[in-house]
């Protein structure tokens, strides 16, 4: 019985000390893509396309931080996008083309809030795009693999799955990482990658809405909705996990 109380005191102290102690706990940095893919027993390079990619257009964007991103989540389309991914967050519809081009034979499902409902979306909102925007460039580059939704993720619930692949970069405010996680969950497949955008562990006292992202991450934790490790690429702003198979030590 002490043993338990000391436990749980020391649990209160630590998470005093430092609020995102569980997910802190959790993190493994990776140095690069290449060892990325042997971590994750990946045999598969993503297809990487465009200019924008190599672009540094903000001080967010050194270190080559867009290519760091493509290469996580192409990858992870690439070597588990089997027939489902999901977006939340479509965007100018970048990242779904590259979702859709590294898993040619799956179905990207892609969510984006109407732009109408932007007010109910919550406070760290990347980008508002007009409507005749949102998901512009994939349809521009022709793909036929992309299933476009307008919802507002508070009130949406996944209707497509066993998903394989989920990306979640919607809103950055906690409860919406929160949420739109634990839906998610409850329709990936055994042994599915989740994708978090604007997951930086080094960041989170510069930019207030990655600080928000591992709050909403870190509750999960606490909550016992995640339990193994997040791998996280050096200079990306991804963090990946994989939902546990049973049966596997966490």
């Amino acid at each position: 019985m002490l043993r338990r109380i000391e436990r749980a005191l020391h649990r209160r102290i630590a998470r005093w000390l430092d609020p995102l102690c569980e997910l802190g706990s959790r993190v493994v940095e990776v140095r690069s893509a290449e060892q990325l893919r042997i971590a994750m027993g990946w045999t598969r390079v993503p297809v990487l396309r465009g200019e924008h990619l190599h672009a540094c257009r903000q001080l967010e964007d050194v270190n080559e931080r867009l290519l760091r991103d493509a290469e996580v989540i192409g990858a992870a389309c690439a070597n588990e996008g089997r027939k489902i991914l999901l977006e939340i967050g479509t965007g100018l519809g970048l990242t779904t083309a590259l979702m859709a081009e590294n898993a040619p034979h799956a179905l990207v499902h892609t969510v984006n809030i109407p732009p109408e409902e932007i007010a109910d979306g919550g406070r760290f909102t990347t980008f508002a795009p007009a409507r005749e925007q949102i998901g512009s460039h994939y349809r521009e580059r022709r793909l036929e693999n992309v299933a476009q939704i307008f919802a507002n993720t508070a009130h949406w619930q996944p209707d497509v799955g066993p998903i394989d692949v989920a990306f979640i970069d919607g809103c950055h405010d906690a409860d919406f990482v929160y949420e739109d996680t634990r839906k998610v969950l409850a329709r990936c497949r055994e042994g599915a990658v989740i994708l978090w955008h604007d997951f930086h562990p080094g960041l989170v006292r510069v930019y207030p809405w990655i600080a928000s992202v591992a709050t909403g991450i870190d509750r999960l934790y606490r909550d016992g909705e995640l339990r193994g490790p997040v791998l996280h690429l050096q200079d990306s702003w991804v963090g990946l996990y994989r939902v546990p198979v049973a049966g596997d030590p966490t």
